[in-house]
């Protein structure tokens, strides 16, 4: 896997040789008061461990001690470590293993020890080559993963393939750890969960959630994942609400899009959630789409590459796994996986111009993981299969796919990260193949991590059997427990043999999640993502202290957050509260505004169509001949329907920030400068405004 190196302003590649060791700072042995069933055998340096591959980040490496036992296990060694550098003019080393290169040339051994066994690792910096070059050592006793494996029974194997969520459990939301739950982790050796926005209310009761979590797991520590994109899919309930995506295409800033994800990854990090899975890699060629829209960068295929590359990256920089979604691609369907099947019927020569090409651009830039779409790809994989929804011939979506995942992804992509599905409940798969058949199906097909399954007792006993009885070779659930194990040590996603205190980690959520650095940023996305479409000489606009503004829009539809910000500016402002036509009465009231503001709020084509009544709205406010600025509130797509309003400005998102940035664009204080990152078609087909158009003032 390529991994991005950045020492200041060098551009750096890590050579990594794998060399004989000879160890120099004291004689290994074993401590002969170990219990015999779980007798330590070793200390090693993560990096030495053959898979594992790191970031030379701002200058630092990150190092971790690891204890090895009999039986497989590995804990991260974090009591009375000691590290050393034999050249601190190269390198220094600090009590936590992490180390910072000077800027001197020259080679240096970084050792640990914990006084009985002890491990030592290479760096070697060239300044005059701009290169590092870190040399492993190597030999048996770095086979810790494929130790692991061989210790391993096949409910364990398989438990670490499990991600269930637990949104709720006896009806109640799960806001803490549940005996029940902490059993059915225990029982089934579960490796992996989701959290959704019913489990993370605030950053306080989230870190002591996630920290019970990976008390109940049993070993190898626990991937804790979220999906934390941004604008219309964030789970976090407290923290930094960013606008989104799209919000980022408008932008075309890969520097905000870096920003973004690393303050994602330090509220994740700080709230113990270790898994990221974003970014949406999909290109949103398909104005109809119902389930990706404002959750892509946009539509232009290196737009959307370089600006997840940017947004891992920063991920990547809090050490929390990045996930590229939704694999082969979900831009361009228009029916909801969620719901249903949906097709993309294209050959592979345009999948690789435009679907795959932001994922194979992720993979070279190190995306840990790739998440599968329930979609069909019938020119990649034309297998056909019965429903068991109702008997009849379906394509096999590329979750269920060989050809797909490991035809595809591993082999003509080289990918050697971790597959994981997206939700096995969803009704594209589940309503199709079952539960169980659909979780044997993936695992065959190449998948190592199965998203939500439903029923974690019936799918886990499903593929016990299924393994037992030769369904699923053995060795293709240990490529997925290797690849699972690799991911986990990348990120340092180990059982610690002395957990940090609570407290403490209680304290940093709450000092960082939210912080006003990281709300700063959400702003600068906001104001710099506002895109002004069309201005008929209106905006900015001209007010005195006695004209009125109305304002209309159905406040179910974040309208009232667009009346509150207009009101931060002119105080002579009435709202009319209405998603429908307005009444006669109601067209009294705003029959002597200098200016109606309306917000309109669509995420479906019938949302937008002519004949929907919010376009019926602002087209009967457009016919009051009262100057109108409409203000797309999550899609761009809305002036398709109302193409003669005075001026029209698109924020991709309902947060707080973007209501601001987009009123303070109406009056003035915030030039536009976003640019469409997809194209607004008219209702025949034809181009009404292309991608990449944008005003200024």
């Amino acid at each position: 896997m390529k991994k991005l190196v950045k020492i200041f302003s060098f551009s750096i590649i890590i050579f990594t040789f794998i060399l004989t060791g000879v160890p120099e700072w004291g004689a290994n042995k074993a401590k002969a008061d170990e219990p015999s069933s779980t007798k330590l055998n070793d200390l090693v340096i993560d990096l030495n461990v053959p898979q594992v591959s790191r970031d030379v980040l701002n200058n630092k490496l990150k190092l971790n001690a690891l204890h090895v036992y009999s039986d497989g296990n590995f804990l991260l060694a974090n009591k009375n470590i000691t590290w050393k550098s034999s050249n601190k003019n190269v390198a220094s080393v600090d009590p936590s293993g992490e180390v910072t290169l000077l800027g001197h040339n020259g080679k240096t051994f970084i050792y640990a020890t914990d006084g009985n066994y002890q491990d030592r690792i290479s760096i070697q910096y060239k300044g005059n080559q701009d290169k590092i070059i870190v040399e492993k050592e190597h030999g048996k006793r770095y086979d810790i993963i494929g130790k692991a494996i061989n210790h391993m029974t096949v409910p364990e194997k398989v438990g670490q393939m499990l991600m269930p969520d637990f949104r709720t459990w006896k009806g109640k939301n799960v806001t803490e750890m549940q005996p029940e739950i902490a059993q059915l982790i225990k029982q089934y050796h579960i490796g992996g969960v989701i959290l959704f926005r019913e489990n993370t209310v605030t950053a306080d009761q989230t870190i002591r959630l996630t920290r019970a979590y990976q008390d109940a797991a049993e070993k190898y520590g626990m991937l804790i994942s979220v999906d934390q994109e941004g604008g219309i899919v964030t789970r976090l309930q407290t923290g930094t609400d960013f606008p989104g995506n799209m919000a980022l295409g408008a932008t075309r800033s890969e520097e905000l899009a870096g920003k973004v994800g690393k303050v994602i990854g330090e509220e994740l990090e700080a709230d113990g959630i270790n898994m990221d899975f974003g970014p949406v890699m999909d290109v949103n060629v398909n104005p109809d789409n119902p389930v990706i829209g404002v959750r892509s960068f946009g539509a232009d295929p290196q737009l959307v590459a370089d600006l997840g590359k940017a947004y891992l990256n920063g991920l990547h920089q809090t050490n929390t796994a990045s996930t590229a979604k939704h694999f082969p691609g979900h831009g361009d369907t228009a029916v909801d996986s969620h719901l249903g099947l949906p097709e993309v019927p294209y050959d592979m020569d345009r999948l690789k111009q435009v679907e795959l090409y932001p994922f194979q651009q992720a993979m070279n830039a190190g995306i840990d993981a790739i998440m599968t779409a329930h979609v069909t790809f019938p020119k990649i994989d034309d297998t056909k299969v019965i429903s068991q929804k109702d008997g009849t011939e379906i394509s096999l979506p590329a979750t269920l796919s060989y050809k797909v995942l490991t035809g595809l992804i591993r082999g003509q992509m080289d990918f050697k990260g971790v597959i994981v599905t997206d939700a096995m409940n969803m009704g594209a798969i589940v309503d199709n193949f079952g539960p169980v058949d659909a979780a044997i199906r993936a695992v065959n097909a190449g998948a190592d991590i199965l998203l939500m399954p439903v029923g974690v007792e019936q799918v886990a006993n499903g593929l016990y059997n299924a393994v037992y009885s030769g369904a699923i070779p053995v060795t293709r659930i240990d490529q997925s427990v290797e690849r699972i194990l690799t991911l986990k040590l990348n990120r340092s996603i180990v059982k610690p043999e002395v957990e940090k205190n609570i407290d403490d980690q209680v304290a940093n959520a709450l000092k960082v999640v939210g912080s006003p650095e990281h709300k700063q940023i959400e702003k600068e996305v906001a104001a710099k993502s506002i895109t002004l479409v069309k201005n008929d000489h209106l905006l900015p606009l001209n007010v005195a202290k006695e004209d009125k503004i109305a304002v209309v829009g159905y406040s179910g539809y974040y309208v009232q957050s667009l009346v509150d910000e207009v009101k931060k500016h002119h105080n002579n402002v009435t709202y009319i509260n209405t998603s429908t036509t307005l009444t006669k009465a109601q067209l009294d009231q705003i029959k002597d505004a200098k200016y109606i503001i309306v917000g309109t709020y669509t995420s479906s084509v019938s949302g937008r169509a002519p004949s929907a009544s919010q376009m019926l709205m602002t087209n009967q406010l457009i016919a009051t001949g009262i100057p109108v600025v409409a203000v797309g509130i999550r899609n761009p797509y809305d002036i398709m329907s109302y193409r003669n309003v005075g001026a029209y400005l698109v924020q991709y998102s309902y947060n707080k920030a973007s209501f601001e940035a987009s009123v303070n664009t109406i009056f003035g204080e915030n030039n536009p400068t976003g640019k469409l990152p997809v194209t607004i078609y008219n209702q025949d087909g034809s181009i009404l405004y292309n991608i990449g158009h944008g005003l200024e003032y």
